[in-house]
């Protein structure tokens, strides 16, 4: 499949270093590297990067909860999340830290960018203060009824039942969640990012295709309803980077986070001196950026984010992908629940590969949310993988390694069925260029089932019996093999343990490109498990022992 698109960089939105990654996380990591490892197939220079975003009120009050300084508990956590995302095979090529170097001077060149454009705006403002902890209360730690459509138990920014951004003073009968006391009004005097003034630019940008539809409609009623100017700095006590000539000042994190894209690029730069900062950055940048991302930070990255990146003349994503988010067993992830499961967790019960795989199969274009339902996972994984895709191989190798020493035959049974494989794989490309992993998967199961049903109608096992048939018998096993390395090589952005285990026994690399050719006179490896069937026990263990 030829694409154009030959330099890209691709991110995913920063884990918050307060916590470990758990199976919700995941889900943006793995849809981004399966992109990300197609694209690489394909030739395309990708560089994906990532960062943990370490600023804001809550790392400071687990800090002090925890009684470590919040540079070495951001230092600790950023350490696990890396271990983490190597544990899943997320191809990273860079994951830096939010607070860093390189972050505090963009942070600041930007600001200034935008102040001598006179986009920074001072306004008294009035905030919600919890007297018993002294101090400002941040959106997220406030929680109250929604002012719009009255649901209960809303955090003081916005509503996760109908959608609504607000202003915490809005909230109906808040609660401060750090005493459970109500708090009072105070004033302070805080700046404001100019968002308004992008309001046409951003009707213009967020119509040009870089959103889903179903984000894009989404965005309609923010601008019916008007933007607002953006508050972005934030009052002491808080950790973050102090706004320049101010002593109780901070950048706001949601400032300061998405400038960590630019950052981690930044520190990447650093480490491979071939690659050029401004081919990437500048404003008429000839790259592409993408943008992996939930549906709850919707509005800073298709809002706040390309109007920072305007104003201070700096590029502008070329796509953002969104997702919704994930539920286990049909519920909400929740420690109360039992359902919360931690990356770490789950490899110690289960591999990378199935719950990639799992989530392949539910990942589309769509902004739904995706149910991991256990029970289905272990049908799925089972019945697609064990009994489908592997069983290919393992039927016919065992021909190939018994009888002709490890060798294919120098033609194939079936040229005509080869070929249909061949033209499928555009199909599949497309699906997988568009973030339809769904529909790969399905298209790839459905290829494994002819394949199959091909070694069912020659029966090898039945000419192994008649010495005279054995020039036909290698030829049906060699065109089994050859349709088990097609079938996997579609699935290596998704399966890359796998894939490096069918690499090992085909003694042959895998790519697009390098299926047009069959394997011919070639020698494989002898035939070894490529992959365990997962038992029930496995999940029963996982949901038993996972404190």
């Amino acid at each position: 499949m030829n694409q154009s698109v030959k330099k890209l960089l691709v991110t995913c939105a920063l884990p918050y270093a307060n916590g470990d990654i758990h199976v919700g996380h995941l889900l943006e990591h793995i849809q981004a590297d399966i992109w990300v490892r197609y694209q690489r197939m394909l030739g395309n220079t990708v560089y994906f990067i990532c960062a943990d975003d370490t600023h804001g009120t809550p790392i400071m009050i687990k800090s002090q909860q925890t009684g470590i300084s919040p540079d070495k508990m951001i230092t600790q956590i950023k350490n696990r999340h890396e271990i983490d995302f190597a544990g899943f095979n997320i191809s990273f090529d860079n994951y830096h830290s939010t607070h860093s170097d390189e972050n505090r001077k963009l942070v600041e060149f930007i600001y200034n960018r935008l102040k001598k454009n006179g986009l920074i705006k001072k306004h008294i403002i009035t905030q919600l203060f919890d007297s018993t902890k002294n101090m400002f209360l941040p959106d997220r730690f406030i929680k109250g009824t929604c002012p719009k459509c009255k649901a209960s138990n809303q955090y003081g920014d916005s509503c996760e039942i109908c959608g609504s951004i607000y202003n915490s003073i809005d909230l109906i009968e808040p609660k401060s969640i750090l005493s459970n006391t109500v708090p009072e009004l105070k004033k302070s005097e805080h700046l404001f990012f100019d968002l308004p003034h992008f309001t046409e630019m951003l009707k213009v940008w967020t119509q040009s295709g870089v959103l889903q539809s179903q984000i894009s409609n989404k965005i309609q009623e923010w601008f019916k309803i008007g933007l607002k100017q953006w508050d972005i700095s934030r009052d002491a006590p808080y950790f973050g980077f102090k706004i320049p000539n101010y002593c109780d000042k901070y950048f706001y994190v949601w400032l300061d986070a998405p400038i960590g894209y630019i950052s981690s690029f930044k520190n990447l730069c650093k480490k491979r001196t071939n690659i050029n900062f401004k081919e990437f950055w500048e404003k008429n940048s000839q790259t592409k950026l993408y943008h992996f991302i939930g549906k709850d930070i919707v509005y800073f990255h298709s809002l706040f984010w390309p109007a920072i990146l305007e104003a201070s003349d700096f590029r502008k994503p070329s796509k953002i992908f969104v997702h919704g988010y994930v539920m286990v067993n049909n519920n909400k992830i929740s420690k109360s629940k039992g359902n919360f499961i931690t990356a770490r967790q789950w490899l110690q019960y289960l591999d990378s590969d199935s719950l990639r795989y799992y989530y392949s199969t539910k990942i589309s274009s769509n902004i739904e949310d995706i149910n991991l339902n256990l029970r289905d996972f272990i049908n799925r994984v089972n019945n697609d993988i064990v009994n489908k895709i592997i069983n290919i191989a393992s039927r016919t190798s065992s021909f190939i390694n018994k009888y002709f020493d490890n060798k294919l035959a120098n033609k194939l049974d079936d040229l005509e069925l080869y070929q249909n494989f061949l033209k499928t794989s555009d199909e599949i490309e497309n699906y997988f260029l568009n973030c339809e992993f769904n529909l790969a998967t399905q298209r790839i199961i459905s290829m494994a089932d002819i394949a199959n049903l091909y070694i069912d109608k020659k029966s090898p096992w039945r000419l192994v019996k008649d010495k005279s048939s054995y020039n036909h018998l290698h030829e049906i096993c060699s065109m089994g093999i050859n349709l088990f390395r097609i079938i996997i090589t579609w699935l290596k952005p998704i399966m890359p343990a796998l894939s490096d285990r069918a690499e090992l026994f085909l003694n042959s690399k895998l790519n697009f490109n390098l299926i047009q050719k069959p394997l011919l006179n070639h020698k494989i490896n002898s035939y070894r498990k490529l992959y365990s069937r997962i038992e029930i026990s496995q999940i029963d263990n996982l949901l038993k022992n996972k404190s």
